[in-house]
């Protein structure tokens, strides 16, 4: 078995179907999540936009690190996802997805009126405790 007597051809005639399939499941994934967030985006747009008295209970940060090689060109990054973690007068919490500009302005255990359409946050006003 040098090779050459036909025992390797599986890797000629089966790589392009291998190929083909792992291109079908990668476009099926990619229909998936545009699916799943234009549901999302919908949903969202028919939730009533709510103002509710809430707390700050909590803060966290998601940060996600890239790295990219090749031949002539090496990079690396992060980013960074911002979240916070409201509780209601009843008692139930919700976290939501926050630009980092939010994120910086809340302080945990500030309290306030929250903003929100869904899963959406819209806004955070903080309750003026007198203090100057």
């Amino acid at each position: 078995m040098d090779g050459f007597d036909g025992s390797e051809d599986w890797v000629f005639t089966g790589a392009p179907d291998l190929i083909g399939i792992m291109f079908v499941i990668f476009f099926i994934i990619i229909i998936f999540q545009l699916f799943n967030g234009a549901r999302q985006w919908k949903k969202n747009e028919d939730s009533p936009r709510l103002t509710v008295p809430a707390v700050v209970k909590s803060k966290r940060t998601k940060v996600t690190r890239h790295q990219t090689n090749d031949q002539h060109l090496s990079s690396d990054g992060s980013s960074t996802t911002y979240f916070s973690t409201f509780e209601f007068e009843s008692g139930d919490r919700f976290e939501f997805h926050l630009s980092g500009k939010e994120f910086g302005m809340l302080a945990e255990g500030d309290s306030g009126t929250l903003t929100f359409q869904g899963t959406r946050y819209l806004g955070f006003a903080r309750k003026d405790h007198g203090v100057s």
